[in-house]
């Protein structure tokens, strides 16, 4: 069946509604088993790949709730989980009856547990550290046992409380090295830098003189971040536990599906709205913290520059105050000590993908929204010209389609190029998350004469395939598409739709995110009649899945680059499959489409592009980095000797140092903003500004480089392609 694209939202709605909740089948105005009863409805009736709910469903919730509140497992013993088995098979029979006495026993005796640790911490931090003792520490948490008694709770929590306090002794200790250093010059009348923005001459006596004084002051630090800690953690209510466990249960139908509370609500729609308030930077939770899954372009994160997808936060400070170590603290509560007014400052203490530790300080501002859109520069290797349009994300205004979209945008870029010369197009999706279907569609119709963009099919239903039906072609030369691991959703649609027309090549990464799904948002109060219990929140849902026009689903294996050119992410595990629960790949019939016909020797391109890339210094040096990072990463054996500790820090801050000469690549190529843009310029410094970083960015990129080079091949193809039209002609 084919259609123009529609939105179906509105009829899943009116589908669910149709069969709405009233009270009276619980006896009291319990508002959580209501809610456990209107969820499980709607995953049941609207999601693409219901759940079976029986015994191994029962079996992956009792895990996956018990990890997510203490994935650190120093609260819990061996005896408490012990104790919840007589839930492990029986959770999908509480979930079918509205019985939450699974989440009740685990959430009192969670309680209990973390006053006894509020005793243990107190305890162990009354004690000095011997960082002279050869002990390791694994963060591999979800390898390791629940402990069997409290005793050997306790030693949990003193290696812990010791690697917590190894990073803020190992500063102490070196800013005290630096004082030493300092005052020796200072007595020997040399020229005495500043130590922390601080002068060796002022009154500095409140710093440690002394190791055991660092050692005193890192406990003392310690122990304060998590006095700071539970007094957060005691202004949680039981409904924000309970919310947690709602959504462990949503989990298990895929990661797109996500139970929001009302207050969530509110900030989910001012994200959907493009309004990001706070560090500008998506987070998904890991034992070791927080990890970086998206930096949103114009926010505080994007502007800084210092931190990156793939860094872990670990403790969060406001303003120069002692920080709160957030490891195994819940996301949602992580997020609220990131999140802040516009204009405070928040402190973040980082492990880098490259496992070093660093304190970056932002402030918090409202992303511009003006750098999520599509903008453009040109391009000139000697008497040639380009173009590389740079797409953040797939924009749109729900409200109001005409006001402004990524299609019309990156149209208007084309046009403007076109007028100035181009000889080639690149078209930029690296990082871009995806966004409105809508303009994918019409995006891919600026390069294809007409004919079926993507496939996509409601569970259980027929397919629906999106076309363009619109014959005429914006752009009808040469054409680039660069990708990487972080291109998902709409992103992978358009790069997909190109590739299976050969209408584009394809460089990137080996494959794309993967996420081949569309969600919708339901809010859950549309759906009870008479509801005495206010705002019910709203549940985003998995209910359609993608196709490409070849029959292959995006979904897990994403697209695969034609050229692929290794990145630092090319062996971390990132995208839909690091997901917990994703759906699966499969395939459709394919839709009925013709190839594109203006390239010669389309496959020769890519074989000779494979060949540049294979013998490039600058990529064999990137992958020698992403190999080196990967190796980072699978170190979870951490020394408490300080001197090893000491050793292995600047072991890989040397490694590190050596990896930066990555960014003093030239390409040699030349980037301009278009005549608009310099007009503009006049009257608004801070867009020069924006714009000269991205060119310079952009002159370091050596995919960029390798665009322009296949964009050189493809023109000879165009060319040849003339000439033996020409020829037939004649």
């Amino acid at each position: 069946m084919r259609r123009n694209l529609v939105y179906i939202s509105g009829l899943l709605l009116l589908a669910v509604a149709s069969c709405s909740f009233t009270n009276k089948s619980f006896e009291n105005d319990d508002k959580d088993k209501l809610l456990l009863d209107l969820i499980t409805y709607v995953l049941e009736k609207g999601h693409y790949e219901p759940k079976q709910i029986d015994d191994d469903f029962s079996v992956s919730v009792f895990e996956d709730f018990i990890d997510v509140i203490d994935p650190t497992k120093r609260y819990f013993l061996a005896s408490d989980i012990a104790e919840f088995e007589q839930y492990k098979f029986q959770i999908d029979d509480q979930i079918k009856n509205t019985d939450i006495t699974f989440f009740n026993a685990v959430y009192a005796r969670l309680m209990e547990r973390m006053e006894d640790a509020k005793s243990i911490y107190k305890e162990v931090l009354k004690s000095p550290f011997d960082y002279n003792k050869d002990e390791t520490l694994s963060i591999k948490y979800d390898e390791e046992p629940f402990v069997a008694n409290k005793k050997e709770l306790r030693e949990r929590w003193r290696m812990q409380l010791k690697y917590a306090t190894l990073g803020t002794y190992d500063s102490k200790m070196t800013h005290m090295q630096k004082e030493v250093t300092a005052v020796k010059k200072h007595e020997q009348g040399q020229t005495v830098e500043l130590i922390d923005g601080v002068n060796i001459e002022d009154d500095h006596d409140h710093s440690a003189h002394t190791p055991e004084e660092a050692e005193k002051e890192a406990r003392e630090s310690t122990e304060k971040t998590l006095d700071e800690f539970f007094d957060f953690v005691d202004d949680l209510q039981r409904k924000d536990w309970f919310v947690q466990y709602i959504n462990t249960i949503v989990d298990e139908f895929d990661p797109h599906t996500f139970y929001f509370a009302p207050e969530e609500k509110e900030r989910f729609d001012m994200g959907m709205s493009g309004k990001f308030e706070g560090i500008g930077a998506r987070l998904q939770k890991k034992p070791e913290g927080a990890k970086i899954v998206e930096v949103i372009s114009g926010g505080p994160v994007w502007r800084d520059g210092s931190l990156e997808v793939g860094d872990e936060i670990i403790k969060v400070g406001q303003n120069g105050e002692e920080p709160i170590n957030i490891v195994g603290m819940r996301l949602d509560d992580a997020i609220k000590l990131i999140k802040g007014a516009q204009g405070t400052i928040v402190d973040l203490t980082v492990r880098k993908v490259d496992g070093s530790l660093e304190v970056v300080s932002l402030t918090r501002d409202v992303v511009e929204l003006e750098e999520s859109y599509a903008k453009s520069a040109r391009i000139i290797k000697g008497d040639e010209k380009f173009g590389i349009i740079n797409l953040p994300k797939f924009y749109v205004d729900f409200e109001d389609y005409s006001e402004r979209n990524a299609a019309t945008d990156v149209a208007k870029e084309v046009e403007r190029l076109k007028q100035e010369g181009a000889q080639g197009l690149i078209l930029d999706l690296r990082d871009n998350g995806g966004g409105s279907l809508k303009t994918v569609v019409e995006m891919a119709g600026l390069f294809i004469k007409d004919g079926p963009v993507v496939q996509v099919r409601s569970g259980g239903e027929k397919k629906d395939v999106y076309d363009d039906n619109d014959e005429r072609v914006q752009w009808d030369g040469p054409l680039v598409i660069l990708v990487n691991e972080l291109s998902a959703s709409a992103s992978e649609i358009l790069a997909a739709a190109m590739q299976d027309y050969k209408r584009g090549i394809v460089i990137g990464s080996k494959q794309t995110f993967g996420k081949g799904t569309v969600q919708n948002v339901i809010p859950l109060s549309n759906i009870v009649r008479s509801n005495e219990h206010g705002d019910l929140g709203a549940i985003k849902l998995t209910t359609q899945k993608f196709y490409r026009i070849n029959g292959g689903s995006t979904q897990l294996e994403g697209v695969k680059s034609d050229v692929v050119v290794p990145d630092k992410y090319s062996y971390i595990d990132l995208g839909e499959k690091d997901q917990s629960n994703p759906l699966i790949w499969d395939k459709i019939s394919p839709a009925e489409y013709t190839l594109w016909d203006g390239y010669i020797d389309y496959e020769k391109t890519i074989e000779n592009s494979n060949k540049r890339m294979a013998a490039n210094p600058q990529i064999k040096l990137i992958e020698e980095n992403a190999k080196w990072l990967k190796s980072e990463q699978d170190e979870t054996e951490i020394s408490l000797n300080y001197k090893v500790y000491k050793e292995e820090q600047e072991k890989d801050k040397e490694q590190s140092n050596f990896f930066k000469k990555l960014s003093d690549y030239d390409s040699k190529l030349t980037f301009e903003s278009l005549r608009y843009e310099q007009e503009l310029f006049v009257q608004d410094s801070v867009l020069r500004e924006k714009r000269d970083r991205w060119h310079k960015n952009l002159a370091k990129d050596v995919y960029v480089e390798e665009a322009v080079n296949v964009l050189e091949d493809l023109k000879m193809n165009n060319l040849r392609n003339m000439k033996l039209a020409s020829r037939v002609k004649n």
